[in-house]
C-alpha cells in the first residue's frame, strides 16, 4: 500500500507565500489532512515526537556509559 507523504509545515507555508494569513493556511492544510483520513503530522506533533526521540537518545547513552564504566571497573 502506498502511503501519501504531506508535508503540512511546507503546505502551510506555500500558502502565505501566495498570500494567505497564517490562519487561514493552517485550516486549509487542516481542511486537506481530514479529507486524507487525518493522517497528517502537525508542528506539535513533530516536536513531541522529536523530544521523546531526544530521551530516548539520551537513555541509551546513559546506559552505554554506565555499561562502560562496569566494564572498566571490571577490568
Amino acid at each position: 500500500m502506498n502511503e501519501i507523504v504531506f508535508d503540512t509545515h511546507r503546505a502551510v507555508k506555500s500558502l502565505i507565500d501566495a498570500g494567505f494569513d497564517d490562519a487561514q493556511a493552517e485550516a486549509v492544510v487542516g481542511a486537506v489532512g481530514d479529507a486524507m483520513g487525518g493522517n497528517v503530522a502537525t508542528k506539535t506533533d513533530i516536536a513531541e515526537l522529536k523530544a521523546d526521540m531526544l530521551k530516548i537518545a539520551i537513555g541509551i547513552v546513559v546506559a552505554n556509559a554506565g555499561l562502560t564504566l562496569a566494564i572498566v571497573k571490571l577490568l
